[in-house]
């Protein structure tokens, strides 16, 4: 009995911490977008310095992670369980990484008038970010069908990288003098395009969590 207590406070202790990174990630990423629509330096700064505490949750994890399976010897559920808290908490410092990434994109344009007002790439943030909440809500819940319907998404996270595409590399033909710009706004889009496939990689976790199932839900 005491061995189980054990066990469920340190899950319960994964559980939460799992919960702060997701939280700070989906900040992250609502700053970053913020800075780069409306050029703020600052803001975009704050992106890059605050990553240090996503990254520092992802050590917590893993290690607590790695701690209950040597002394605790999971099997079946409970590994499971840890196995999921451990790959969800990856995908997560992932996407903190790219919100980073969009961050830096900001300084480097800091400069510049952008080459035409910004509105493809920040209804696509918008989707991300609404991904972002409710697959943070669908591991909370462990709601397997909620995670099959925010993966579906990721089919028009696409379609927007697709058009942001064709369109930024239209304006590079035209004039190479924004080769430069436009080429930052398209690695932007990358990094979101990036953050709806670490959702999905998420969301077919919670379905393993939930099913004991490996399922591709990437198709």
């Amino acid at each position: 009995m005491v061995a189980r207590r054990i066990f469920e406070d340190g899950l319960t202790e994964l559980h939460e911490n799992l919960l702060k990174m997701g939280l700070l990630v989906e900040e992250a990423i609502y700053m970053a977008m913020k800075s780069l629509v409306e050029k703020d330096l600052e803001l975009a700064l704050a992106v890059v310095v605050d990553d240090q505490s996503i990254n520092e949750l992802e050590v917590q994890v893993e290690q607590k992670c790695f701690e209950l399976i040597a002394t605790q010897q999971p099997v079946g559920t409970d590994l499971r369980r840890i196995a999921t808290m451990l790959k969800v908490s990856s995908d997560l410092e992932r996407m903190g990484d790219h919100a980073v990434s969009i961050a830096k994109a900001t300084i480097r344009l800091k400069n510049e008038t952008y080459i035409k007002p910004l509105i493809d790439i920040p209804k696509m943030s918008e989707l991300i970010k609404e991904m972002v909440h409710e697959v943070l809500a669908a591991y909370v819940e462990l709601d397997r069908d909620a995670a099959i319907d925010i993966s579906k998404k990721d089919d028009n996270i696409d379609k927007y990288y697709a058009k942001i595409f064709l369109e930024l590399v239209d304006i590079m033909k035209e004039n190479p003098n924004w080769i430069n710009q436009a080429s930052h706004l398209l690695l932007v889009a990358q990094h979101l395009e990036r953050i709806g496939d670490y959702v999905t990689n998420i969301c077919e976790w919670i379905v393993y969590l939930k099913t004991g199932s490996l399922i591709d839900l990437n198709k």
